[in-house]
């Protein structure tokens, strides 16, 4: 190539790179942005604990928040301590709340149960309440039998959906449901979790999605897992 026809290449292979940046940038604003389309999804909202720090809860509201899910409790004795303050906060803008407990898959049913019913109140206008199940190496390093698991799982389902006066939603994560089946043999609604893409991996229909883990609001500091029903 001439010496006059290198500043043209040049000139090229610049604003090449500069819309390989504006493309990578309007992507990573969408992924921060992006929540399911309103018109499929008309009832959205999200899943907060404790590490989601302050939360602006008229701002959620603006958001589009319709409903809340609170974690309460894990395990047999862990309590998220912004449950009580985030069900008061949630209610003074009249967002539906529902509570979560993430389920221990090695510690006793009886002690979850236990641990859940101490820390949410006995309340009908509290949302079915949600028991979260995945596979965690820390806390249960050699994962329960298939029957082990259902029989622990069905005590606490019932001690849990007396206390609340209505049937459990089981969250499964994708490794859950896999290894266990739990969608098939288990007859609860479910939740599924899966950024963007709605998730195949459950055996039946689900009524619950965490669309994104990754949603930017005003309303908090990080980002929020934003959660649709479907209609």
């Amino acid at each position: 190539m001439t010496g006059r026809h290198r500043p043209a290449r040049r000139r090229l292979a610049a604003a090449l790179l500069l819309l390989a940046v504006l493309a990578g940038g309007f992507g990573w604003w969408k992924v921060r942005s992006w929540t399911p389309d309103r018109a499929r999804f008309p009832v959205q909202g999200a899943w907060l604990d404790v590490h989601d720090g302050a939360v602006d809860w008229p701002m959620l509201k603006a958001a589009g928040a319709d409903f809340v899910y609170l974690t309460a409790s894990e395990g047999p004795d862990r309590r998220d301590e912004a449950f009580g303050p985030a069900l008061d906060a949630a209610r003074a803008q009249k967002i539906q709340v529902g509570a979560v407990h993430v389920y221990d898959l090695c510690a006793p049913a009886d002690a979850q149960a236990g641990n859940f019913v101490t820390t949410v109140p006995r309340d009908d206008k509290l949302l079915p309440p949600a028991v979260a199940l995945d596979l965690d190496s820390r806390s249960c390093p050699e994962p329960p039998t298939d029957a082990a698991l259902q029989s622990e799982l069905t005590t606490f389902l019932n001690q849990l959906e007396k206390h609340a006066g209505k049937p459990a939603i089981l969250m499964l994560s994708r490794n859950v449901d896999a290894r266990y089946h739990l969608s098939a043999t288990i007859d609860r609604n479910l939740w599924v979790r899966g950024d963007f893409l709605q998730p195949g991996y459950a055996r039946r229909p689900w009524v619950m999605w965490t669309a994104t883990d990754r949603l930017r609001t005003k309303a908090a500091q990080g980002p929020l897992r934003w959660v649709v029903v479907q209609p």
